[in-house]
């Protein structure tokens, strides 16, 4: 009779696992973005690792190019889909406005005459689609 209950707890959950359903909705949004631009920059990292094999004496030894490849490509990919998807303060879309932190970007600037870099770091304030 024990088994039996065991048995009947089992497919009562598995049934219930299965069956039920919560909709969801997600936004289509950053995060989709950025894992995209992630992966995409993780595979040109591999094959810019695998392209730098052809150059050494002995691949098999320099095997460890295709994961430094792929890791700087995840990074990168990363780093740009995070700055593409940035948030303005407030965004205005088809009259809706939304309030948001915004996303802070810094920006390299050259040397100048004096030979010293600066780094200047931005925010928008305001966005918009009309």
């Amino acid at each position: 009779m024990k088994n039996f209950k065991r048995v009947v707890m089992v497919a009562l959950a598995a049934v219930l696992l299965t069956s039920w359903s919560v909709p969801c909705s997600a936004e289509d949004g950053a995060f989709k973005n950025i894992f995209e631009n992630a992966f995409y920059g993780g595979l040109a990292g591999t094959l810019v690792g695998g392209a730098l094999l052809a150059f050494t004496k002995r691949p098999g030894d320099h095997l460890d190019y295709l994961s430094v490849g792929a890791a700087s490509g995840v990074l990168a990919g990363a780093a740009y889909g995070l700055v593409k998807s940035s948030r303005a303060f407030a965004e205005i879309d088809n009259g809706k406005v939304r309030l948001a932190m915004p996303t802070i970007i810094p920006e390299f600037q050259e040397a100048n005459a004096r030979g010293a870099s600066s780094v200047m770091f931005k925010a928008e304030l305001i966005r918009g689609k009309f």
